[in-house]
This record gives structure tokens, sequence and C-alpha cells, in this order.
């Protein structure tokens, strides 16, 4: 056990006169399992930057271990077992130095291949392909996997596989950067298994129900600081919520103190000025009295108005990290059938590959379908030809005449250009658009930025703003809460349950599943 110690950290972009963290300081164990939560845009990727020596940082970070962060760009040319390997270690070279020291075979050689040797049994590597063996099959990967090129894996396998490989390295504090967003529902659960066994990490993630199952600690980015809890997320929104309730009540005791001192303040300076007036009238009165009770009754009037400054302060400290979260609004309409679409018998191939046979379904008024089923089993395939793409497929497909249909894609790389733009080329009100992404916790100097520079969060909520400004008989969203902070889930799921639209969807957040479907088709 060792710690990773923040001290003073202050930090802002060039392009930002903000600053991200300041004045920041706190500890973490190295054997910890932090979960990393905050608001889209707060600056959680930038944090696991700076611990990677990314960026110039005033105050100081200081650890003795090294840190690696997921996920990271790799060679896809080679042999998986290969990329993994070189992954962990630099095996293959080490391998290529000690073939050439030893046939050199001078002291001066020997004693290089020596110091190569204890560095290549330090790292295992005599037992690699073993202990890479064991950690892929607790991840549900097959052995096989490793002999294919590293190019032809899914997204889900190369997960799984570039985890492994770096639970693998020596010494190291992993930074797991939303490692599920590609992962399936059982993938999900598969990798949350595999890192509750683990220790040494951060994980940023959203999914709810995820961190609860992996994480013994919490460090959120909060509106006005940065804290760190012990426990899961349901034990850190708990503590949160009873937090936020004190602060708000003794907010509201506060102002109703606050409020009557003013009053008696005002009344008793006002007394204090009638008696003092009264020492200059007429007729036999002791003005050394009526001056020693006006004194008496102006002192009184200090102290009140000491302890309603006292009291004004106190209020100032609180509330500081309520976060705003908005009620969202949504302009579904009806349609003129009860029946929106419906699909008999349907059929899908992709190449040559079989998606799915004989798939029915139907959509009606009000109902919340979601797809589930493993990545490749024709999903998003089934949204794109609801929404008019050019797919071939077999069997019935019925979807009603006039229907306006609001789509939120998976993919926003083709994000570029201003908000304004963006809402003109959409159709939508631009002062609406804005507003909902007001309430999703966009600065309005986020407004005045390039939408290409935004986090992928962001990016993922202009889509979602989109999609809510348009009056639509059916919302076809396609995994809409990948890199979306929690509170803006909890957020989504309130203005479904609420307004009530029709919709069909692919999400593989568990909690928001549950919370929303009232139906669900398997693939």
């Amino acid at each position: 056990m060792s710690l990773i110690s923040v001290n003073d950290l202050t930090f802002s972009y060039d392009t930002n006169h903000v600053n991200i963290f300041e004045n920041t300081s706190f500890n973490i164990d190295t054997d910890w399992k932090l979960g990393f939560i905050g608001r889209n845009g707060r600056g959680k990727t930038t944090f696991l930057n700076l611990l990677m020596g990314k960026f110039k940082y005033s105050g100081t970070i200081t650890s003795s271990v090294f840190f690696d962060y997921f996920p990271f760009e790799v060679d896809t040319s080679g042999i998986t077992i290969d990329v993994i390997r070189n992954i962990i270690a630099p095996f293959e070279v080490w391998e290529k130095d000690m073939e050439e020291y030893l046939a050199k075979n001078t002291p001066e050689f020997i004693e290089k291949y020596g110091e190569i040797l204890d560095k290549y049994m330090q790292h295992d590597g005599y037992i690699i392909n073993e202990l890479i063996e064991k950690e892929i099959r607790k991840l549900n990967v097959e052995v096989d996997v490793l002999n294919r090129p590293f190019s032809t894996l899914s997204n889900g396998e190369r997960t799984k596989l570039l985890l492994s490989a770096l639970f693998l390295k020596k010494n190291n504090f992993l930074l797991i950067d939303e490692p599920i967003n590609h992962l399936d529902i059982e993938g999900r659960k598969v990798v949350a298994d595999y890192l509750s066994s683990k220790k040494g990490f951060i994980l940023v993630s959203h999914d709810r129900q995820f961190l609860d199952a992996v994480v013994d600690h919490i460090i959120s980015i909060n509106r006005s600081n940065i804290e760190i809890q012990k426990g899961n997320f349901a034990s850190w929104q708990d503590n949160k919520s009873k937090q936020d309730s004190f602060e708000l009540s003794q907010n509201e005791k506060l102002k109703r103190e606050i409020s009557r001192l003013e009053t008696v303040s005002e009344q008793t300076s006002g007394w204090s000025h009638s008696i003092e007036k009264t020492k200059y009238g007429s007729g036999l009165l002791d003005k050394g009295y009526i001056g020693h009770k006006a004194a008496k009754m102006m002192k009184r009037a200090k102290v009140i108005e000491k302890r309603q400054e006292r009291l004004i302060d106190e209020k100032q400290q609180l509330l500081k990290n309520i976060e705003q979260a908005d009620t969202l609004k949504i302009h579904p309409i009806k349609f003129v059938k009860s029946i929106l679409i419906d699909v008999q018998n349907l059929s899908l191939n992709y190449y040559d590959k079989i998606l799915f046979n004989d798939l029915s379904f139907s959509v009606n008024q009000g109902d919340r379908i979601a797809l589930r089923g493993k990545n490749g089993c024709g999903k998003s395939s089934i949204i794109k030809l609801l929404i008019g793409d050019k797919i071939s497929y077999k069997g019935k497909f019925i979807i009603g005449s006039n229907l306006k249909i609001s789509h939120v894609p998976q993919d926003t790389s083709f994000l570029k250009g201003s908000l304004k733009d963006f809402a003109q080329c959409e159709g939508i009100d631009e002062s609406l658009f804005k507003a909902i992404l007001r309430k999703l916790d966009f600065t309005r100097n986020s407004f005045e930025k390039d939408m290409s520079e935004y986090s992928e969060g962001q990016k993922k909520k202009v889509i979602i703003a989109k999609s809510l400004s348009q009056a639509s008989h059916l919302y076809i969203w396609d995994e809409p809460l990948n890199f979306i902070d929690i509170i803006s889930r909890m957020q989504i799921e309130e203005l479904i349950l609420k307004f009530q639209p029709t919709m069909i969807f692919v999400e593989h957040d568990s909690m928001f599943n549950e919370n929303i479907a009232t139906k669900t088709v398997c693939l």
C-alpha cells in the first residue's frame, strides 16, 4: 500500500481562463478501487491526463506507482498474443537482445545478457503466455483468440484483452476511462466481476449498477470541490442526498432567522434614535438616563447585526455542491393510429452472416421498447431499417404513413461548427435547443466553442437535446447514454417517465432499461 498525493493542484487550459482545478488537495490509497464521477465537462479525463503527466500544472502530484491509461492506442497489425505480450513489457525486444548477447559470448555481453534476463524474469517472461491465458479466461474470452490477427477482434474482445494486459503489468495503477461503452449487458457484467477482483485503479463510469458492483471508494468532482468517500455509488448517492437535504433545510432556517434579525435590528435601531431624540424635548427629563438607554439599545442593535453577519457567512457555505438538475421537456405527438410500426417474420443478413430470423413485434402508441441482445446481433440494423436506410431484409415491415421519427445515433463524430448552425441545419428552435443544453449542465462558455472541441459526453448531449427539441410520433435512440454523466441520465429517465413518449431504444445501462422499458424485444 502507498499513497498518491495531490497537493494544491491548479490547472486550466490555455483556451479557458477559468481554472478546472484550483488549490485542490487529497490523497488516494493505491489499493483502493475508486469510482470517478461528475458531470460531463467537469474535468474527469483532464485529471487522469494530469496524472499521466500530459499537461503542465501548478502544485504537486507524487506517487510511487506508474500510471497506465485505458483506452490507449495499439498497433493492430500483429497476432493478438504478440500485441498483448508487448503491452505488458517489451518481451520481443528483450528476447532478441538476449539471443544476440549470448551469440557474441563475451564478458561484456554476458553481463548485459544477465541484466536483461533479470528484467525478463521480474516480468514473468518465461510464463507470460500462461498468465495471459489464465487472465483472459476470467473475462470469458476464448484462448484461440490469441492466435488471431488483433485487427479482426470485436470492440468487446479488444476491451477485455487490453484490460487483462494492463493488469498483468508490474507496479502500475490503472486509470480506466469509460471501458464499457462498447459492451453489451452481459459483457458489462463479466468486466464488472473481473474488476471487482482487482485493486489499484480509478474507474470513470456513468453506469450506476456497474459502479456499485466494482468500486469501494467514490471520488466525485462537485461544483466547488473534489471529495472522496468510502463505499460504492449507491452509498455515495445516499450520503449526497442526505447532505443536500440537510443543507437545503438549514438554508431555509437561516433565511428565516436572518429575515427576523433584520426586522429586530431595524426596530431596535429605530427605538434607539427615538429615545435619543427625547433628550432634546421640553420638560424635566433625566437626560443621562435617556442617553444611557439609547446607547444600550444601539449596542443591542450592533450585537444583532454581528449575529446576522455570522448567519449570512454560514449560509454562504451551504448549497455550493447542490447539483442543478432542472426538469426537461419533450414534445411527443399522438399518432392517428394505435399501431405505429408492425414487423412480421423479419430476417436480416449481413453479408453471409444471418443476424436473426422470423422476428415479429409491433410498436403501439405509448410503448417504450428496449432492443436487447449481444453485440453484433442486429440491433443497430433494425434501427437503420426503421429510420429509412436501405437495408436488405425478408419478411413484412409496415411503418405508419407520415410517421415523424426523431433519431439519436450512436456516432457523434460528425459534429463540428457552431450550435447555431447545427440548430438551423436540423430545423429546430435555437433558443429551445440551448435551453435544454443549459438544463443538461452546459455552461454559457460552451455555447461559443466549436462542437468538435466538446467532450464525448457533451457531444451526446447535443444529439439528445436536438431530439428533445423535435415534436415527433416516435423517438428512436441508439445507445443514447454513452458518455452521459449519471445526473443527466437520471434527468432523462425522469423526463421519459413523466411525458411517456413512444420509443424504441438500444441501451446497455441495466438500470435505465429496468426503469424505462415497457416491452423488450430480444434478438
